[in-house]
């Protein structure tokens, strides 16, 4: 499934926080994402009074979005299905016997979310396929028809996440 270098530009980030979920018009889905980097501040002469904290985050920083980072538009014309999960639970379980391609976008050929739409779904005139969109504040799964529409739109401030 050819995708362009919008697809491997996101899939090189190192991170992604979801900004924007949009449904622009009945089963259509509009993504913004941020990339975020390990923003290493420079260091201060003391980060903390409390005895050993200093220690404990001297080699730790934040991982956030900064000017100069990377924002990207995905657009689906048309959706069966999707779904977003908070990162943290929907981290665990086991997936070994998922195929995917795709880092931060994947692309997959085997899934549970495909199995899941086979048997609570019908009627589809095509076939339905599985795109996850991996994020440090959610996980955004998309059954659809088609690949997604990619663009990178620039870079822009951090912005609280929007759902409409």
């Amino acid at each position: 499934m050819p995708f362009g270098p919008e697809f491997d530009s996101l899939n090189s980030v190192k991170y992604l926080f979801l900004r924007e979920l949009l449904e622009p018009r009945d089963n259509s889905l509009r993504l913004i994402v941020e990339e975020a980097i390990g923003n290493r501040p420079a260091p201060p002469s003391t980060r903390s009074d409390i005895r050993g904290l200093a220690e404990i985050l001297k080699e730790s920083w934040p991982i956030e979005s900064v000017e100069g980072c990377k924002t990207f538009e995905l657009s689906w014309a048309r959706y069966a299905a999707y779904l977003v999960t908070e990162e943290l639970i929907g981290s665990g379980g086991s997936y070994d016997d998922e195929v995917y391609t795709g880092r931060l976008l994947r692309v997959y050929t085997k899934s549970h979310f495909l199995d899941y739409l086979s048997l609570d779904t019908g009627g589809h005139t095509e076939p339905v396929n599985h795109y996850k969109l991996i994020c440090l504040n959610h996980l955004i799964d998309v059954g659809s028809y088609a690949p997604p529409d990619i663009r990178l739109i620039g870079s822009a401030s951090p912005s609280p996440l929007r759902i409409q």
